[in-house]
């Protein structure tokens, strides 16, 4: 099984990654994701994409969250094989 590790807008619709690290060196932005539930080894899913890219809708932890992609470009994750 090969598994790489690329950012969360890296992925497409359906696909899922279990979240490695966040880059972001704001301590202040990690803690918001952190409290969103964005955290080591959680698996999210790319729901959807609006028509113009941005914003992202996520589902992880049974709830479904909407980021700026702008936002998640440091989100790393392993990406999962189909």
């Amino acid at each position: 099984m090969n598994k790489e590790i690329v950012s969360l807008t890296d992925l497409k619709i359906g696909e899922k990654g279990i979240l490695v690290e966040i880059k972001n060196s704001s301590k202040a932005f990690r803690r918001r994701l952190l409290d969103m539930g964005l955290t080591k080894n959680v698996l999210i899913t790319i729901e959807k994409i609006s028509p113009l890219g941005d914003p992202i809708s996520v589902e992880l932890r049974g709830y479904q969250l909407c980021l700026r992609k702008e936002d998640i470009k440091d989100i790393m994750v392993m990406k999962e094989d189909k």
